[in-house]
């Protein structure tokens, strides 16, 4: 065995990174979305397209990826047997499916005690005390995610409707999404009929610009994600010396808008998920199996 992968797949983007057996990164790439919930045979092209650029970038034979192990954190994989179907169809050597959440907190905290909040196109949450692990979310933006950036997005969208029905107050924010669809409601509903999280969550960005605006309506959408952020955090328990790192796009907007019980435990994350994820390759794949208990 001469490399490692290490994969970091979301709604959004998926991120491959190639390694030596000593964890030391050659080359990275990045493909399209790999939520194996919301679209399993995309997310495996995607996965494997990002490998195969992954070892271009590093100068290296994409033929030997049969040949090389990978450690991947994807977002759906904490629900169903998706996990399983993916294992069974990728082409690594052996192949370790973890939920995006777990390779985010190695990444963020090493081996140590410590949580993380991933607030991206999705949201979740994982803590580690004692060596024991509880993740929480991560359930996908229909019923969960809350915080999230589809959800902030889908807040978004419904907010622009009620406010061309004249049923809540509008703003120069929804007059702006409501321009993006030509001024048409019909062509706002058409959009939802195939969006996934991502499509989504691409509007997230826009209600924390116009919110440093003093929008109305962005700073009512952001006020209820940060209390969805932050009940989650509470659900944690966290002891007040344990260190908090926020991952994914949405974390360096969400961190100014934290309450100072939770500001207090903000540290900068030891590396991030991908990093996370092939730290975990090379201990459990080149270390042995003893590495790896």
């Amino acid at each position: 065995m001469k490399f490692v992968l290490g994969i970091d797949g979301g709604g959004t983007s998926c991120r491959a990174a190639l390694a030596t057996v000593d964890g030391t990164v050659v080359g990275r790439a990045k493909s399209g979305a790999a939520n194996i919930r919301t679209d399993l045979t995309g997310a495996r092209a995607n996965i494997v397209e990002a490998a195969r650029q992954a070892f271009l970038a590093a100068g290296a034979d994409p033929e030997l990826i049969p040949r090389t192990p990978a450690v991947l954190g994807l977002a759906g994989a904490n629900v169903g047997t998706y996990r399983q179907q993916l294992e069974a169809i990728l082409p690594f050597s052996r192949s370790r499916v973890e939920t995006d959440a777990e390779i985010a907190l190695e990444g963020a905290v090493g081996s140590g005690d410590g949580a993380m909040a991933i607030l991206g196109t999705g949201t979740a949450y994982m803590a580690r005390k004692a060596g024991k692990s509880r993740a929480i979310g991560g359930w996908g933006f229909q019923v969960g995610d809350q915080g999230s950036g589809a959800r902030i997005g889908r807040d978004l969208l419904e907010q622009t409707l009620l406010a061309y029905d004249g049923i809540r107050p509008g703003s120069p924010l929804t007059d702006a999404m409501l321009a993006v669809f030509r001024n048409n409601p019909e062509d706002v509903v058409e959009f939802t009929t195939n969006a996934k999280p991502g499509d989504f969550g691409g509007f997230a960005p826009k209600v924390f610009e116009h919110a440093e605006k003093g929008d109305l309506v962005a700073n009512w959408i952001l006020g209820k994600a940060v209390a969805d952020v932050e009940a989650s955090l509470g659900a944690l328990d966290l002891a007040d010396d344990a260190p908090l790192c926020l991952l994914g796009g949405l974390a360096p907007l969400y961190a100014p808008r934290l309450s100072a019980r939770y500001q207090a435990l903000l540290k900068a994350p030891l590396d991030d998920a991908l990093g996370g994820a092939v730290q975990m390759a090379v201990r459990v794949f080149a270390r042995g199996p003893e590495a790896a208990r």
